[in-house]
This record gives C-alpha cells, sequence and structure tokens, in this order.
C-alpha cells in the first residue's frame, strides 16, 4: 500500500476508534467513502481491528474480516483472563509477589470486551525468584520460546503469551529510567484480596504507561493504540490524579515533554478536535510506525537520542558504550573485568561483520541528528 494510501485509511481508522470508544455512530458520508479491505490492512498493523469492528457494526457494516477479529479478540480476552488467574493462584502457593502490567488492566477500562486487543500478558515478579517462576509456567504447560536478561518469554498453544519480567526495564533501553523502576517493589500497592499481588497507584500507572511508550517511541516508534490507551485512563482517571506528584515524578524520569505531547495529542484526537500542524506532524509519526515501531525510525531515533554532542562523541559513546550496556550486549563481560577489553574487541568486530548493515546506517545519520528527521 502506498504511503498516502495507508495514511487515509489510517484517517479513517482514527476515526472509527474515536466513534467505538465514544460510543458514537459514524457518519454516514464517512462510512461510505470506506476502502474495507484497506481500511482492515491499517488496523492490523496497529492492533486497533477490534475497536473498529464495533464502530463499523454501529453503523450497519458487518464485514466479515472486521467481526472475525472481534470474535477472535473476545474471546482471547476470557482465556487470558483465566490463564492469568491461573497462574497468580500458583504464584501465591509458591509466595512469589508479583503484578499484572499495563495491557491485562488497560483493557477493561475499554468500553467494550475486547475492544482492548490484547497479544500478550506481561507480568513483574520477584527477581529473586525467576528459578521458580520457570517452573510454574514449565508446570502450566508453557514453553520457554526466549529468555533476555530481565524477561522470559512464554508460549502455549493455541493462543497463549506470557512474558514475565524480573525487571521492569533495561539501562541500554531507556538510561536512567531503567535506574528509577530498578526496585520498584517499595512503590507498589498491596491488594486487598490475595497475600502475594501487588499494584500501581493510579499515578504510578500513568507513569510506568508512558515510561514503556517513551522506550517504544525513541526506539522504532510507537502506534496509534498507545494513544488510545492514554485517552482511556486521562478520561477515566485525569481528574482524580495527584498531577504535583506526576509532575515531580516525570522530572525524574526525563520524560516531561514526553508526556505533555503524548497528553494533548490523546486528548484531542480522540476527542475529534481540529489539529495543530504540528500536532498533525505527531500523530503521523504515531501512524507510520505501527504497533511495534519500523527499523528506519529505530535507526534514526538511536543516532539521535543517544548523540547528545558531536557526531565523534556519538561514535565513541557506540565503540565504548558504559559498563551496564556493555554487559547488557556481552553478557560473559560482567564475570571479570579482565574481559571488558576483550568484550570492546568483541563488539567492535561484531559491529563490522554482523551488524556492519545496521553500523552504515547509523552513519548515514550522523551530521543529521541536529534535525526532525
Amino acid at each position: 500500500m502506498e504511503k498516502h494510501e495507508f495514511r487515509k485509511n489510517a484517517a479513517d481508522m482514527i476515526y472509527l476508534t474515536a466513534c467505538a470508544i465514544n460510543g458514537k455512530i459514524p457518519k454516514q458520508k464517512r462510512i461510505e467513502a470506506l476502502d474495507i479491505p484497506k481500511l482492515y490492512e491499517v488496523c492490523q498493523k496497529h492492533i486497533l481491528t477490534a475497536c473498529v469492528a464495533y464502530a463499523l457494526e454501529s453503523a450497519g457494516i458487518n464485514d466479515h474480516d472486521f467481526t472475525q477479529a472481534k470474535e477472535k479478540a473476545i474471546r482471547k480476552n476470557i482465556l487470558l483472563d483465566a490463564e492469568r488467574m491461573s497462574i497468580f493462584n500458583r504464584l501465591e502457593e509458591e509466595k512469589i509477589w508479583y503484578i499484572p502490567l499495563k495491557g491485562s488492566i488497560l483493557k477493561d477500562w475499554y468500553p467494550n470486551l475486547g475492544m482492548r486487543q490484547m497479544s500478550d500478558n506481561d507480568i513483574l515478579f520477584d527477581k529473586n525468584r525467576r528459578d521458580d517462576v520457570r517452573c510454574v509456567m514449565k508446570d502450566h504447560g508453557f514453553e520457554l520460546k526466549a529468555a533476555y536478561e530481565a524477561v522470559d518469554e512464554y508460549v502455549k498453544e493455541p493462543i497463549y503469551n506470557f512474558e514475565m519480567h524480573s525487571e521492569l526495564f533495561m539501562y541500554y533501553q531507556v538510561g536512567d529510567i531503567a535506574d528509577h523502576y530498578l526496585e520498584i517493589k517499595s512503590r507498589l500497592l498491596k491488594d486487598e484480596n490475595n497475600g502475594y499481588g501487588y499494584h500501581f497507584s493510579n499515578e504510578d500507572f500513568y507513569l510506568f504507561m508512558l515510561a514503556h511508550e517513551y522506550k517504544h517511541f525513541i526506539a522504532g516508534g510507537t502506534g496509534v493504540r498507545s494513544l488510545v490507551d492514554s485517552y482511556i485512563f486521562l478520561r477515566k482517571f485525569g481528574r482524580s490524579l495527584d498531577w504535583k506528584y506526576i509532575a515531580a515524578e516525570l522530572e525524574k524520569l526525563g520524560i516531561a515533554d514526553f508526556e505533555l505531547n503524548n497528553r494533548k495529542l490523546a486528548i484531542n484526537v480522540f476527542s475529534m478536535k481540529q489539529l495543530s500542524l504540528e500536532e498533525k506532524k505527531q500523530l503521523d509519526y504515531y501512524v507510520m510506525s505501527g504497533t511495534y515501531g519500523t527499523h528506519e525510525n529505530s535507526v534514526k531515533n538511536r543516532v539521535k537520542y543517544n548523540r547528545k554532542g558531536s557526531d565523534l562523541r556519538y561514535l565513541m559513546y557506540r565503540l565504548f558504550p558504559p559498563m551496564r550496556i556493555l554487559k547488557a550486549s556481552v553478557p560473559w563481560a560482567a564475570k571479570s573485568k579482565l574481559l571488558i577489553p576483550a568484550a570492546y574487541i568483541y563488539r567492535f568486530f561484531k559491529g563490522a561483520t554482523v551488524n556492519r548493515k545496521v553500523v552504515a546506517e547509523e552513519l548515514k545519520y550522523l551530521g543529521k541528528s541536529d534535525q526532525r528527521f
């Protein structure tokens, strides 16, 4: 699909999403101008297909693909809820503290079941019990798909995908934000109806949601659904939040400007207000990123947000990154200080061979990093 076609259908997707979450019936003139197959393609990229299906059905459009997506989303939400509770019950038995994250909570604040599609479930748990959690997941029939420094990915047929986090962020992803969330347990609130479950305050839920979206925003980009999530949350809790506390925490996290832009954009887009030229440019970044971002955005943003000075300084940063990034990218460097020089050499040769295309792409954007790409 050409970019202009993608943008046109994305505009229809956003309009229909706004109708769905605000309980409005789309205008007939707008419905008649839809290209349903192409609209479906764009919705799939942003995981907003079920949400848009509700809007189409309210206007009398019952497209097979959209209806199937909605019914699948409803079924998946129900199944994931049941599986998640089963895992929580086992964590209770094993006396392992845990907290469900983001999507599994947000989905219940959308107007209709399945409207917020779920691709996986994210759960944070006691990082000292990682081996025990692996046993729990194995006992529940899950296969360990991938193991990273701070998260294990589990899958089970037919539709189950769980990400079990021992930490919320890694330093190489978001720098000081990762440090801010290292000791998150002390800021969690205890559930009243169980022994080991926790939850965020509304303010901390919002802050974590933003930090998570910022991680994607400065990497490959983040899609329109993240703006919908923000709108849904702010509509439900915005007036009751302690904004002084949020402002102070945003300054610590270094994402105050991001929050302000994100909040204004989410509210204006899904309240169907007229956007300024700058807001249209911001929205286009979300639209063209898709749900999980693009490779091009990832390269551009890696240069833009890590440059912090001259091109030479950026090159030195990439050749000789801070210890936390070195140890994250070359895990065996953490075993001994004597291995650190070898780790730097290893990174250099890996960049010159295996990752040479990535390096070449970054070099292309040096000198442009003060501009809006």
